[in-house]
């Protein structure tokens, strides 16, 4: 991968053979021009942070490696990381009211699939927004959600990285529609609106895989209208199953990974939605996700002294 030692100090494995183009390492001479312009731009233009190739790459294949389109993303990107105030959600909140939230819509991370990735599961048919604004903020939902994706690019996806021995870049999503109606999302619906905005344009190309199961009747054949409109790459990672996923779900995540609510033999201590379960949690995986900067030592004073007389 072509890298730049100012911004690209990795201490993950930053190469995946099993990734597609335009991928890092599966870039082309001029798809690597485009990263170092893209980069040479925003520094002009008072840029400093995250303009690491990997990230850079993920904006650009977001937007077909159109630099023009790549850069707006990119900077209304960090202009809302600001607005926002996502440094400080990292730092400093805490999500106590988690686990009553979680009775009425669980969404959390646990362990890996077979190539390694996160897992993200979401129970979109327990929502129940009246409830949970009786406990919580949609402010603070979303800053929790805000959290949880600054977590998956540190510490989850450096240390399931590390495990692999190969970059990952992306999670496998589950999710459940069991029980939604006519009344539970409706409710919600600009909640989910705002939620996936975030998603889709502030953290791009975070989706490996989505499994989207206990699909009510005819949720496949609408899919099946929408996706013409869908990008073909992304159509590739959506499976739609109705009541019997659990063979096709275990084709991708081990048995031992998954809940046993959705097929699996996991049963985590505290609940598999609260243990927050993975190679993250493990000694062995965790560390920063950059290389400690290498300290700098003097010249030589023959060198030294060449440089002044020269």
């Amino acid at each position: 991968m072509a890298t730049d030692p100012k911004h690209d100090t990795f201490d993950y494995p930053t190469i995946n053979p099993e990734s597609g183009a335009g991928h890092p390492g599966h870039t082309t001479p001029e798809q690597d021009e485009k990263v170092v312009q893209m980069r040479k731009e925003l520094e002009e233009e008072g840029f400093t942070e995250n303009l690491d190739t990997l990230t850079l790459l993920r904006f650009l294949r977001a937007r077909k490696f159109d630099i023009p389109l790549a850069k707006t993303m990119f900077t209304e990107c960090e202009k809302w990381r600001k607005e926002f105030k996502v440094e400080d959600i990292v730092k400093d909140f805490v999500y106590v009211e988690k686990p009553k939230v979680f009775e009425y819509y669980p969404q959390y991370y646990h362990k890996i699939d077979k190539d390694g990735r996160p897992v993200y599961i979401e129970q979109l048919g327990k929502i129940d927004l009246a409830a949970m604004l009786k406990i919580t903020t949609e402010e603070r939902m979303i800053q929790n959600l805000v959290l949880e994706y600054e977590r998956l690019a540190d510490p989850r996806l450096p240390a399931c990285s590390r495990k692999a021995g190969k970059l990952l870049e992306t999670c496998c999503t589950i999710m459940d529609l069991k029980g939604v109606g006519v009344t539970s999302i409706p409710q919600a619906y600009g909640f989910l609106r705002r939620v996936s905005a975030i998603s889709q344009n502030y953290y791009p190309e975070r989706l490996g895989k989505l499994y989207i199961i206990n699909a009510p009747w005819g949720f496949s054949g609408v899919f099946n209208m929408v996706k013409g409109f869908l990008d073909p790459v992304t159509v590739e990672k959506i499976h739609v199953l109705g009541g019997k996923y659990q063979t096709e779900l275990l084709g991708q995540i081990p048995a031992e990974n998954l809940p046993k609510l959705f097929g699996g033999s996991c049963e985590c201590e505290s609940g598999c939605e609260l243990s927050d379960a993975g190679p993250w949690k493990d000694p062995q995986y965790q560390g920063p996700a950059t290389a400690p900067t290498p300290t700098a030592t003097a010249p030589p004073a023959a060198t030294v002294e060449a440089t002044a007389t020269a």
